[in-house]
């Protein structure tokens, strides 16, 4: 009950109940709570940070490692497979045995693989290695939002969900910078040994912030073993086919096929064990209530918005511009640095409005970015994109908070764990679809225009001639032998057509990124009000 003895609802009954279940909690200094949310935050930005820096570092690995195409791109799969089994698992884990002892065994963990990666030049070790680094930063972003609603003060706790959501973000999108800079001044090494030098401030904070709780006996005994694995074994599967589809050719590949074909499976034996057995894993009917299924919808799609773009342009840059990852990452920054001004007068903001309005308007922002960076043409370079990536930046910082405060507000006591494991499974699955469909898209567009191009070059048409006499005349002066300036024209007019193609392709990609916006409008539009808030 409140102060006015009416029955307390979502996170204030979280709240509550975990003030009577750790009575030692309330007699912790004042500023424990804060420095655990430092520790948390931390962990946040590295986990985030562990997939993105190796994405945009993965040239750079395969050299270091002496790998070719295909056998690197596993390299990233591995670390996103291991944070996957262990989404799923954290926050029943952090029920089990505490949130302080599944950190801090997370941190150990992390801080060792990403001692010991840069020094091993086996890539079967390598990606071992990987997995397990996935495994243990795994723990650290679904037992963040845990941190933030059971610790700050009940009028706190939208600030605490704001700064994660920009932490977020701002990992994300620094990414880039962090690898350029790495790659012209360090090596590769240090995508991995970045970690070290801040998870020894993450344990500190986490071991004197984070009070120690007992273990919970009876949640380890009564926990759906069955329905762990399954979930596990499968999303995993299905992450690792989303992820290396792309590069293998989708139904092309048995391996893809087997992966996606056994996830599927694993998956629906879990959904089949969890809508039947008496004490589930997770329970899946909390979905049909409230606005919970169409908030995890909307997350879904958020992620899916924000990697496709987020694939698109430093794509573009690279492909196109022949940009290095320093150069990416100032546009990058575009998206990450207005984030750092907007999130806590956002969070004020959102103590006083409805969150579905700050969502709306964050989508249609977001939107509004797509469509405006879907004019790109071949001449686009860091200026031109400044005016959509602020309108970008501010529409996910108000889109994304919005949304996983109206996520939060939703929890009440006995969904608790079920609510952090899909928050954390639609975070995952929405940016790997997202990835992954933008990718094949791109592709197939590309093909697509390049063909139609190709058509209107018709073999001795006026235009076709003209433009391959300027290219050989402009070899000419250096070229003795014609037949050699003939064919280096050809080769400047096959790369144009490469790149205007590109260029065509990409535009379709922000247009399909629009419509992913459209569709999360229109399931906000159909969402209810939702219970009153303690925060």
């Amino acid at each position: 009950m409140d102060h006015h003895g009416r029955p307390l609802s979502g996170v204030g009954a979280v709240l509550h109940q975990q003030a009577h279940l750790h009575p030692s909690r309330l007699h912790i200094d004042d500023w424990q709570p804060y420095l655990g949310l430092l520790g948390v935050l931390l962990g946040s930005v590295m986990g985030t940070l562990g997939s993105r820096t190796t994405s945009f570092g993965l040239a750079d690995l395969r050299g270091g490692l002496h790998v070719g195409f295909d056998d690197g791109a596993w390299i990233t799969t591995s670390f996103g497979i291991g944070q996957m089994m262990m989404g799923v698992a954290s926050p029943y884990l952090g029920a089990v045995f505490g949130p302080r002892r599944v950190l801090l065994v997370g941190i150990v963990a992390f801080f060792m693989t990403s001692l010991l990666l840069p020094l091993t030049g086996n890539l079967t070790v390598f990606l071992i290695l990987l997995g397990l680094a996935g495994v243990s930063s795994g723990t650290f972003i679904p037992l963040t939002i845990s941190f933030v609603v059971r610790s700050l003060p009940a009028q706190l706790v939208v600030y605490g969900i704001a700064i994660y959501a920009m932490n977020s973000e701002l990992s994300q999108n620094v990414a880039a910078s962090l690898e350029g800079w790495y790659a012209d001044h360090l090596s590769w090494h240090w995508l991995y040994w970045q970690y070290c030098l801040a998870l020894p401030v993450m344990f500190g904070a986490i071991w004197f912030g984070l009070p120690t709780e007992r273990t919970n006996v009876k949640l380890l005994r009564d926990l759906d073993w069955f329905g762990l694995v399954y979930a596990g074994l499968g999303f995993a599967m299905l992450y690792a086919g989303l992820d290396q589809g792309n590069w293998l050719d989708w139904s092309s590949s048995g391996l893809v096929s087997g992966l996606l074909s056994g996830g599927g499976i694993l998956t629906a034996a879990f959904v089949v064990r969890e809508l039947t057995t008496a004490r589930p894993f997770l329970n899946l009917r909390v979905l049909l209530r409230s606005n919970l299924l169409l908030l995890l919808m909307a997350l879904a799609g958020l992620r899916f918005i924000v990697l496709s773009t987020a694939y698109i342009i430093p794509t573009y840059l690279q492909t196109v511009q022949n940009f290095r990852e320093l150069q990416v990452g100032q546009v990058l920054m575009w998206i990450a640095l207005p984030q750092l001004v907007l999130a806590l007068p956002l969070a004020a903001l959102l103590r006083r409005v409805d969150g579905r309005y700050v969502l709306a308007l964050g989508v249609g922002l977001i939107g509004m970015a797509c469509l405006m960076t879907g004019q790109l043409t071949s001449q686009w370079a860091t200026d031109d994109f400044l005016p959509s990536q602020i309108v970008q930046a501010i529409g996910q910082s108000f889109a994304l908070t919005s949304l996983t405060v109206l996520l939060v507000r939703s929890l009440v006591p006995a969904e608790a764990l079920t609510i952090g494991c899909l928050l954390q499974i639609s975070r995952l699955f929405g940016g790997e679809i997202g990835t992954a469909f933008m990718q094949t898209f791109v592709r197939v567009r590309e093909q697509l225009h390049s063909n139609i191009i190709g058509l209107h070059i018709a073999e001795g048409s006026g235009i076709t001639v003209a433009r391959l006499m300027a290219y050989g005349r402009s070899f000419g002066v250096h070229v003795v032998d014609p037949g050699r300036a003939a064919s280096q024209a050809d080769r400047l007019l096959a790369a144009a057509v490469a790149i205007q193609a590109n260029v065509l392709a990409y535009q379709d990609g922000f247009l399909a990124a629009a419509i992913g916006a459209v569709f999360c409008l229109l399931l906000v539009a159909i969402m209810s009000r939702g219970r009153p808030s303690m925060f």
